[in-house]
């Protein structure tokens, strides 16, 4: 189906990244309108074939950034996506819960072999209560369900509910891909720290890592920026509240602020050291499952790599069905060969982040409409080996 869209509103923002590399000037950088030609060349045809209203998509080069923003925020008000425009990203919010527990940890506050019933005592004679910490991080607690199951709808349902889950199999030896797991690693990490996960997020974490512009709630003086959600028919839609949504899918953020994570990933050194520590933490490989091998949260495959592998690793494979996992040796040190990625969506918008250490290149497509994953993945795997074969000529 083709878009009724107008011509999209594009903004190219090219500037030089003074907290992380002010030192790195990276010569071999493609010029502005180079990045932007490739860009439009695969996002526009995309919006066209997935009938897409709006995106915006951030691209990191070394020590530059450029965020393109294209088509519209909303169908019925016509407003061209800007810097500024809000965006859920589903899952991706789950690389935030990682961050968050690495922290607990770099502050002592737990350790990833800590178990769940040492933070939840009512639930240590239950088969979750002994599942070590870390198996949360890396989806291999044993079987935990995708969704908060239909009829659970109290934190008291759901503690009765895990009181009586049963693994599917040994915690550590299998993958599957959960948002009860994660909803659990948050509740366990700001448990550790002492206040409710929305507060250690919203007011310790996000302005900590200078995500101005991301939201568990958002702010009404804001609200203005909030994109209008479409479903995979095009029904206007946005999130509602749900039991671990916030631990689990419930950021919305821009563009920028996304990339900027990602430029915090690539060379946390301006952080304080415990967030600091927490961020490197977070890139260490803990299992091999399939086509990927999973970090905390992170899923990474090694660079170069076919787009075949990359898209076996972000299957409905790995996210809907179990896999068997193979335990990495612990304390490895990250591979910098690697693209690491994370996707994410809600039931009206889809995101997608990628990164390759080795080549300091790193790309966010943000999206308000719920499209395919393979779709989504093809055109950033296209926009950023464009990027990367156009440094390398340059250099």
């Amino acid at each position: 189906m083709i878009s009724r869209f107008s011509v999209p509103h594009v903004r190219l923002i090219f500037a030089a990244v003074s907290l992380i590399m002010a030192s790195k000037a990276l010569a071999s950088a493609p010029p502005a309108d180079h990045v932007t030609a490739v860009t439009q060349r695969v996002v526009e045809p995309l919006m066209r074939a997935q009938d897409i209203p709006g995106m915006s998509v951030g691209i990191l080069m070394g020590d530059r950034t450029a965020v393109m923003n294209f088509g519209v925020a909303s169908k019925a008000s016509g407003k061209p996506v800007n810097g500024t425009t809000l965006f859920e990203v589903g899952s991706i919010t789950k690389l935030l819960t990682a961050t968050m527990a690495s922290w607990a940890v770099a502050q002592h506050r737990m350790r990833l072999s800590d178990t769940v019933g040492k933070f939840f005592p009512g639930l240590r004679s239950a088969p979750i209560g002994r599942v070590p910490v870390i198996d949360l991080a890396t989806q291999t607690s044993g079987g935990l369900p995708l969704q908060v199951p239909d009829g659970v709808r109290t934190q008291r349902d759901l503690h009765n509910y895990l009181r009586r889950w049963e693994p599917g199999c040994p915690p550590g030896t299998c993958r599957t891909y959960s948002n009860v797991g994660i909803g659990l690693l948050g509740e366990v990490a700001a448990r550790s720290m002492g206040h409710a996960f929305p507060q250690i997020m919203q007011k310790q974490l996000l302005p900590a890592l200078g995500m101005r512009h991301t939201y568990l709630d958002v702010p009404r003086e804001v609200w203005r920026d909030y994109a209008q959600g479409y479903t995979k028919l095009g029904a206007p839609i946005r999130m509602k509240p749900g039991l671990l949504a916030d631990e689990a899918y419930g950021i919305r953020t821009t563009a920028a602020d996304l990339l900027h994570f990602v430029e915090l990933n690539l060379d946390p050194q301006s952080l304080p050291p415990s967030l600091r520590t927490a961020m490197e933490q977070t890139r260490i490989r803990y299992v091999k499952s399939g086509s990927l091998t999973q970090d905390l949260v992170w899923e990474q495959v090694p660079y170069p790599t076919p787009l075949s592998t990359l898209l076996a690793a972000n299957s409905a494979e790995m996210i809907y069905k179990t896999t068997p996992a193979t335990p990495l040796a612990h304390g490895s040190s990250p591979d910098d060969a690697v693209w690491i990625n994370k996707t994410g969506s809600t039931n009206g918008f889809s995101a997608y982040v990628a990164w390759i250490p080795e080549r300091k290149l790193g790309i966010v497509m943000l999206a308000n409409k719920n499209y395919p994953l393979d779709a989504e993945v093809t055109a950033a795997h296209a926009i950023l080996s464009a990027v990367d074969q156009a440094m390398r000529v340059s250099h």
